[in-house]
This record gives C-alpha cells, structure tokens and sequence, in this order.
C-alpha cells in the first residue's frame, strides 16, 4: 500500500481513531490515531499505512481542512428555485451552477413525498462528499410542501 492524497470526509470519529472516506473514489480508511477530527470535516491531504501493520492509515499531511454546516432550514426554497422545479417533471432532480462556486439541487416530488426525501438528503453521507467536491461549506436544505420542491444548496464561504 502506499499514500493517498486527495479530500476526505470524516463519516466517523472517537477521540482514539477516525474514519474517512474519499470522495473521489469512496474509499474508506480508518485512521489509527485521530488528529482532531470531527464528523462531517473535510481534510484534503495525504494519508499514508501506519506502520507496522499497515491495517490502519495515519494523516501524513494536512494541506487544508474544513467543517460542513448542514442546515435544516425552515425557509422555503426560492423563487428560482421553485420555477426549476415547475419546468421538471415529477422525480426529477434539476441541477445547477451557482455564480462563482457550488450548486443548487432541486427535486421536484408528490407533496406526501417532500418531507422524507428531505429527511433522506440530511442523513445521507453522500451530501457531505458533495459538499466536500465542490468546495462547499454549508448545505442548506429547503423545502415546500405545498409546492412539491426540495432543494440542496451547497454553498462556498
């Protein structure tokens, strides 16, 4: 085995050891010590085997770390938003770029269905990863029941 650079997602963390996970390639790596590591970090950097087994990964380098916000949010999505959602069909996910950096991800979905799609976006690892490739420091989800939309925002600093 060798090193790892890239960025990583903590998905599990105790004061003794961590779990990331690539976001590029889902690799999971458990780290045999934990430098300080929280759920939902993000560590771009290296890790390496930590010897002498080489069963666990130790971080060798930080280039940068970040925490992701994730955000239940009560307010409604936005004007934008819902017209994206009107111009898509039932169970489409309409994705777009933000000005500048991240994206906005707007499910259009049966009223009964909205609440735990939500729910479903707020407990998915997968929406930290996301987060974590394009750059974003807080994902704030919105939601309109009576409109049917959900939406991601993954949002820079």
């Amino acid at each position: 085995m060798s090193e790892k650079t890239g960025t990583f997602v903590v998905t599990h963390a105790e004061s003794e050891s961590a779990v990331v996970r690539d976001v590029e390639t889902a690799q999971v790596h458990t780290l045999a010590t934990n430098p300080g590591l929280d759920v939902h970090d993000v560590l771009e950097g290296t890790v390496a085997p930590d010897p002498p087994l080489e069963v666990t990964w130790q971080v060798v380098e930080v280039e940068d770390r970040r925490s992701i916000d994730l955000v239940d949010s009560d307010m409604e999505p936005t004007t934008r938003e819902k017209s994206l959602a009107d111009e898509a069909d039932v169970g489409d996910l309409v994705t777009e770029e933000r000005a500048g950096t991240g994206e906005i991800h707007v499910l259009r979905l049966p009223d009964d269905e909205v609440e735990a799609a939500a729910q479903d976006v707020l407990d998915d690892e997968e929406t930290i990863a996301r987060a974590a490739r394009l750059e974003a420091v807080r994902v704030e989800v919105r939601r309109s029941i009576d409109d049917g939309v959900v939406s991601v925002r993954y949002l820079p600093d």
